[in-house]
């Protein structure tokens, strides 16, 4: 293959990163933005998404696309339902203080990850994809459901962006991220909001995972990468901002992929390692966030 295709080829696989990366750092984003919680457990979520994935798939007969869109409906609230309980019994209780809800989210880290291991076991499983259309290009054909996750992730981004700029919950949020006193003040439950907020952070990471596990595969250990990567997207893009995480999450994703199809996967985790380094010295707040006042 010449090295246009070859490139493309590249491209196209660092957008499906980038758009699982997009949903999965944009719900961390939203909850550290409006609850000012860094969630150390959100990658366990995301592997939660995947788990109960499969288990729903598996446990669907007929057609591969009635389980993966049952999965992909169902996995999600489950996901949100876990986050939205232990909103309420852990986060709540240390009243959303910086430092213990590090230490509690650690917590749930391994909590999530031992039951997981517990009932679902150390195989990786696979998923299976809801079709297998493949696009045929003149230099190669290309898997017509990996198109789809960057589709479904671009609708699901615009409905995001929707919600937190044109509806009244998005107002809300926005009022109790900008001042959660006042916000309190003028009658907003803000207990309510971030418990809807640490809710749909889990539930995007739980789509996210939905999305990409037909083309890798469930396990128990595959949260560490998503967090991780993130986290990155997070600190270049912006704290809070849906604008800097797309574009952020883009960046490291194409990097990612073509970084790695060319030369290897080892330099471009350093090549994001070092943008995250000059972000945070010259930009702390991120590319699109706002300073601190």
């Amino acid at each position: 293959m010449h090295f246009g295709p070859h490139l493309l080829l590249a491209a196209l696989e660092g957008l499906v990163t980038s758009a699982v990366l997009a949903l999965t750092a944009l719900g961390l984003s939203l909850v550290f933005g409006v609850m000012r919680v860094v969630n150390v457990a959100h990658g366990e979520l995301f592997m939660l998404g995947a788990v109960l994935a499969w288990a729903i798939s598996t446990a669907i007969s007929g057609h591969p696309a009635l389980g993966f869109l049952a999965a992909l409906v169902l996995a999600p609230l489950i996901v949100g339902l876990i986050a939205l309980v232990a909103e309420r019994l852990v986060l709540r209780r240390l009243n959303y203080n910086p430092e213990a809800t590090i230490v509690a989210t650690i917590g749930m880290l391994y909590i999530i990850q031992q039951l997981a291991l517990t009932f679902y076991g150390p195989e990786a499983r696979p998923v299976e994809a809801p079709f297998s259309y493949r696009i045929l290009l003149p230099w190669f054909g290309y898997s017509g459901y990996k198109l789809s996750i960057i589709a479904a992730s671009a609708l699901l981004l615009v409905a995001t962006w929707f919600v937190l700029t044109r509806t009244k919950i998005g107002l809300v949020m926005r009022a109790t991220q900008f001042d959660s006193e006042t916000a309190q003040a003028f009658g907003i439950p803000v207990d309510r909001v971030y418990a809807g907020v640490f809710a749909l952070g889990a539930m995007l990471a739980a789509v996210a995972a939905v999305l990409i596990v037909p083309i890798s595969q469930a396990h128990y250990l595959m949260g560490q990468d998503p967090l991780l990567l993130s986290f990155i997207v997070v600190i270049i893009g912006g704290l809070g901002s849906l604008r800097g995480t797309v574009v952020a999450a883009v960046l490291i994703g194409l990097s990612d992929g073509i970084i790695s199809v060319f030369f290897s996967p080892t330099l471009a985790k350093i090549i994001a390692t070092l943008l995250v380094a000059m972000v945070l010295v010259f930009r702390p707040q991120g590319l699109f966030g706002t300073a601190s006042r």
